[in-house]
């Protein structure tokens, strides 16, 4: 079997889902997902998280063309989440002798899981774990994106075992290592991943950036996707950008729309925008578009214009879902504009308003609501409201 190193006797053990349809059983994986775990091989032997259960094999199969039937010493646990710890009843009766290392938040939730945890090393932040030739040392990021997270450094490589930060969708092609791809086609899954998993702890990332600042980081081995040794600031730069609420000029225009009256007001408020030089130009259908890829065009678009049918009184239900899941995340700085139609009353439009009020995002102009097709004089203001939004975004960016 081929061995992949990260450096001599530091291994990459990571396997490729390309079956599983749903990331959490909710975010789409048109590009499957990877599950990486980690070995040292040392005086003592250490597993640097584990694989989602259903790949338990995998993972024993990649350690024993390694060590062969040698007992592995320590399992790092890094992250609790069942895709990262789904294999530890299977590691523990491989290795009966294995000691779990986590921190005092960690132990409690492995408990809960999957019982038993008598053998266990609490570590504290910023200690200590002497393996022989290679010292690890432990450095808790909560709330990136569970109260548990920690990142664990080996000091002679410079190697980060960062968990879910730094990590993205999609699986392997063959490459492993982010020197051995086009970066610009693997963005899309990076940002969708990093917007999705973990932008809702926006600012726990930003703290967690300073602290890792503080390391001589020279790779970055994440749990999920492409390894870093040679685009550090690529990634790092990236994270630091969303993390801080960074946009680009652009324009994310959402609708939802039961028999394409707000659909065609969605058009219009596009075609304007376009006349206007906005190139990056987004139009969504709530009801088709699967909210993780919404949201994360949200998160790299400064202008955000949002419309909704009235549906029972109230929104409509993918856009009702879209503007929630807005809010959980607590997105941040942001331009937007309000539209829709109804047929007999209102709902769609006045719940929009409550939205934006919750949000407290700068509304560019007035809402624009229709009644039945669309009209001439709405029209107008539908043109007016993208005008609004042009005009903010080359006060910020210039032409």
């Amino acid at each position: 079997m081929h061995k992949i190193n990260l450096s001599g006797d530091i291994y990459f053990l990571g396997v490729n889902d390309r079956r599983t349809a749903l990331f959490e059983n909710f975010w789409p994986l048109p590009n499957g997902v990877t599950y990486n775990s980690y070995l040292i091989v040392d005086e003592k032997v250490c597993l640097i998280d584990t694989v989602e259960r259903k790949f338990s094999d995998d993972l024993f199969e990649k350690i024993e063309a390694i060590i062969g039937k040698r007992p592995v010493d320590y399992l790092i646990i890094n992250h609790v989440e069942p895709d990262h710890s789904g294999a530890i009843r299977a590691v523990k009766e491989k290795y009966p002798g294995i000691t779990l290392v986590g921190n005092k938040k960690t132990i409690p939730i492995v408990t809960n899981f999957y019982g038993d945890t008598e053998n266990s090393l609490i570590v504290e932040d910023g200690g200590t774990l002497d393996l022989g030739k290679h010292e690890l040392s432990f450095h808790t990021i909560p709330m990136v994106h569970w109260p548990e997270s920690m990142v664990t450094f080996e000091s002679e490589t410079g190697i980060l075992f960062s968990n879910d930060a730094f990590g993205s969708f999609g699986t392997f092609g063959g490459a492993v290592f982010d020197d051995e791809v086009d970066l610009n086609l693997y963005e899309e899954e990076v940002m969708r991943y990093y917007t999705n998993i973990v932008g809702k702890y926006c600012p726990h990332t930003q703290r967690a950036l300073v602290k890792l600042e503080n390391l001589k980081i020279n790779q970055i081995a994440p749990s999920h996707g492409l390894l870093w040794r040679s685009n550090l600031s690529w990634i790092l730069e990236r994270y630091q950008k969303w993390s801080s609420y960074s946009t680009d000029n652009g324009v994310v225009i959402v609708f939802g729309s039961m028999y394409g009256h707000t659909e065609k007001m969605a058009d219009a408020i596009g075609r304007q925008l376009a006349n206007r030089g906005v190139k990056n130009l987004r139009i969504y259908d709530a009801s088709k578009t699967h909210i993780s890829y919404i949201i994360s065009d949200i998160f790299k678009y400064k202008g955000v214009i949002i419309g909704s049918c009235a549906y029972n009184n109230e929104m409509f239900p993918p856009v009702e879902a879209l503007v929630r899941e807005i809010e959980h995340k607590g997105i941040k700085d942001h331009y937007l504009g309000l539209f829709g139609s109804y047929s007999w009353n209102g709902g769609g439009v006045k719940n929009l308003e409550k939205f934006a009020e919750a949000v407290k995002w700068e509304i560019v102009d007035s809402p624009v609501e229709e009644k039945g097709a669309l009209k001439e004089e709405k029209y107008a203001a539908l043109v007016a409201l993208a005008n609004a939004m042009a005009g903010k975004l080359v006060e910020d960016f210039g032409k």
